[in-house]
């Protein structure tokens, strides 16, 4: 199915019709660099999309049909005849293969113009998740796996990982299990496949329009407002409190306490009616599921195969962090309400979960001088994706080439290639999405379409990727402006892709991303650190009116000082998440689930500010299902990653430093989880890691969280 009707699809070469303009030199094209893949030993291949809900349902029945012929065919191995290649490697291959279909499908369901196709996507998505559950519980496989690991092989490095947790992951599924209990293992699982899609589809689709008078929103920048959609004809605006960006330039602009509150409440209660009854039976056979398993909690069950590898050690972190913050999250607290009284008069005013993105947007402005509205005039998005193309082309060895894509499902979709830059060696393609409509996944993702694996026959298929964002759309004479918060996004996202991408993982399990989730953030948060750096922001960031004009180096420090000035309040409002998420998943059970949302608004109030009246944001907290127990994973991530960063700051060419950008490449993206992180950690670092550089980057002392 990889490349099935894929000729059809690429642009034609036939040039007799069309002698002006040139055609593009064959190394330009997507047939060209196929070509060229294929003196590597290796392929590149664009899924080809389905574009009819029939062709959606017929390409799940025949995945599902060539997956349990595979599996039949390892099945009927007898003990004398198990090898390697047809045990654990055919298994990666149907695995493989399920993959395929289903990040399709994922992007159909994410990026589709048609609703019939995203909801039929989503449907067949639900099918796939429950046949794949399905896969563990293959006596008939199990028992050719389990006779070849009985022949105690002597394997070694990817291969050897590979047996071992192939067989961990038959112990945690329950197939040592009696079979009576196994079968109710498995049945708790599809069903919680079937419940967490329920629940995503219910975030994406989740949308509320609020209407407010000109008035309301006092203090909003007029360029936002004049944009289509948002201002009516009736003199009226729009603002949907599903799009994260209208959601956050209204919450950190308008002066308007009620209008804050008024979007707060709204933000807070989306998806709830649909998903607060789904989440307490996700939690509840969740929990009953880590039980059957013989684990305490979902936590430890799902941090057990984690860096963290507790749930109590997840915790722990967790609370070093909230303890050792407070002094600084009451300082910041302090300075907003400051800011507060002085507006309204009060004195008895008092910060609230809708005030703290406007005061620290206006402490920004009044003591660092920072106008976030401002400088995005510095930061036009064309501008800002060719400066970062340049950076990370030249840290990590690569050349990008824009590519015709054959097929696209929204009109501006961009395809880009990726080789090395010194061989010529075709590494991968990336998609970019970047701009919102009707009916598209309303955050910033990079999705997996392809992904990297050494194939049966010694060819190696490289991955193709997608950036799914949100970044405000360009307007009438005017380009879509980024903030800075925006091309840090951009940037991280972007690291997510370099991380999928190149790639050199034999298996799929161990390719790319798929790396433990209290990791998978540190590569693309480390590349964060870019856009605080005068030098790098100088090489693409200019006045889009007049180039020649840069950011100021005393706007940079006034925007760094700004930014510790809020770090805690900005890392309490994630350890709250991640607190949140551990109770939900160690302390509801069947018997007090009615206790999800009073006990997720208690720890969002403990940690960091109270919930509006009747809400229940937890209903449209997506992070519950991919994250579940492993909200932690940020703040985790985020420790090593500031100490990675220190590999860059220490050279003399800083984030431009081509030695330290290919030992990334080499040490981190390269093996992804083919070996353990926390080697490939050291072996980047050259030494233990460190939590220190993350402590002082929020304005922690030194040794407050140990």
């Amino acid at each position: 199915m990889l490349n099935c009707g894929l000729a059809a699809l690429l642009v034609g070469s036939d040039t007799k019709l069309a002698a002006f303009p040139p055609p593009p030199a064959e190394e330009d094209t997507l047939a060209g660099f196929q070509q060229k893949a294929a003196k590597f030993n290796s392929l590149i291949s664009l899924p080809v999309f389905e574009t009819t809900t029939n062709a959606v349902k017929l390409s799940v029945k025949e995945t599902i049909a060539a997956a349990n012929a595979a599996l039949d065919q390892i099945g009927r191995l007898q003990p004398p005849a198990v090898r390697f290649t047809n045990t654990l490697r055919a298994l990666d291959d149907v695995n493989y293969g399920i993959g395929l279909t289903e990040n399709r499908l994922e992007i159909i369901k994410e990026t589709s113009t048609d609703a019939a196709l995203r909801e039929t996507a989503t449907d067949q998505i639900k099918i796939i998740e429950e046949w794949a559950v399905g896969l563990d519980y293959r006596e008939d496989v199990y028992r050719a796996v389990k006779a070849y690991a009985g022949t105690n092989p002597r394997l070694t490095g990817e291969d050897a990982k590979l047996l071992k947790e192939t067989m961990r992951d038959y112990t945690r599924a329950g197939l040592s299990l009696p079979k009576a209990q196994r079968d109710e293992v498995e049945s708790l699982r599809k069903k919680l496949a079937g419940l967490t899609t329920d629940f995503e589809t219910h975030v994406t689709k989740a949308k509320d329009k609020l209407t407010f008078s000109k008035a309301d929103l006092d203090g909003v920048p007029e360029d936002f407002l004049s944009q289509k959609g948002v201002k009516n004809d009736d003199g009226a605006y729009s603002i949907m409190a599903n799009i994260t960006w209208h959601y956050q330039i209204v919450m950190e602009n308008a002066k308007s306490e009620q209008t804050r509150l008024r979007l707060q409440t709204a933000r807070d209660n989306l998806a709830r009616a649909e998903n607060v009854p789904l989440l307490q039976e996700i939690l509840v056979q969740r929990d009953t599921l880590a039980h059957k398993l013989g684990y305490k909690t979902w936590a430890d069950y799902v941090i057990e195969i984690k860096m963290a590898r507790t749930a109590a050690r997840a915790e722990d972190f967790l609370e070093k962090l909230k303890t050792g913050l407070q002094p600084k999250f009451d300082a910041e607290i302090a300075e907003f309400r400051a800011l507060k009284i002085r507006e309204t008069g009060d004195t008895n005013a008092q910060i609230h979960l809708w005030d703290w993105r406007y005061y620290a947007n206006q402490l920004k402005k009044e003591k660092y001088t920072v106008n976030e509205e401002a400088l995005k005039v510095y930061f036009p998005y064309q501008n800002v994706l060719d400066g970062m193309f340049r950076i990370y082309q030249r840290i990590f060895g690569l050349k990008f080439q824009r590519l015709d894509a054959p097929y696209k499902w929204v009109a501006d979709l961009q395809l880009y290639a990726v080789s090395d830059s010194s061989t010529g060696e075709p590494l991968g393609l990336f998609y970019l999405d970047m701009f919102p409509r009707e009916g598209k996944y309303n955050h910033f993702a990079e999705f997996g379409i392809i992904e990297g694996k050494l194939l049966a026959d010694g060819k190696y298929q490289r991955p193709t990727v997608a950036l799914i964002c949100n970044f405000p759309s360009p307007q009438p004479g005017q380009p879509s402006l980024l903030a800075h918060q925006d091309v840090e996004t951009l940037f991280h996202e972007f690291g997510h892709a370099m991380h999928s991408i190149l790639t050199r993982a034999k298996y799929s399990r161990f390719a790319g991303t798929s790396v433990p989730r209290d990791f998978v953030e540190a590569p693309s948060q480390m590349l964060e650190n870019w856009v605080w750096d005068k030098r790098v922001l100088d090489s693409f960031a200019a006045d889009y009116r007049d180039p020649t004009k840069k950011i100021p180096s005393q706007i940079l420090d006034q925007l760094k000082a700004s930014k510790l000035a809020i770090e805690g309040t900005f890392y309490r409002r994630q350890l709250a998440f991640g607190l949140l998420d551990l109770a939900l998943h160690t302390r509801i059970h069947d018997g007090n689930e009615q206790e999800t949302v009073p006990l997720s608004n208690q720890i969002i109030a403990d940690t960091f500010f109270p919930e509006p009246p009747d809400t229940a944001f937890v209903a449209y907290f997506g992070h519950l299902m991919g994250y579940d127990a492993g909200y932690y994973g940020y703040a985790w991530a985020d420790a090593i990653a500031a100490d990675m960063a220190t590999v860059f700051t220490k050279t003399k060419d800083g984030f431009f430093d081509v030695e330290a950008g290919h030992r990334l490449r080499k040490e981190i993206y390269e093996v992804g989880d083919s070996r353990d992180v926390e080697i490939s950690i050291e072996k980047f670092l050259g030494r233990k890691r460190s939590i220190e550089p993350f402590l002082k980057k929020i304005g922690m002392e030194p040794g407050s969280a140990h």
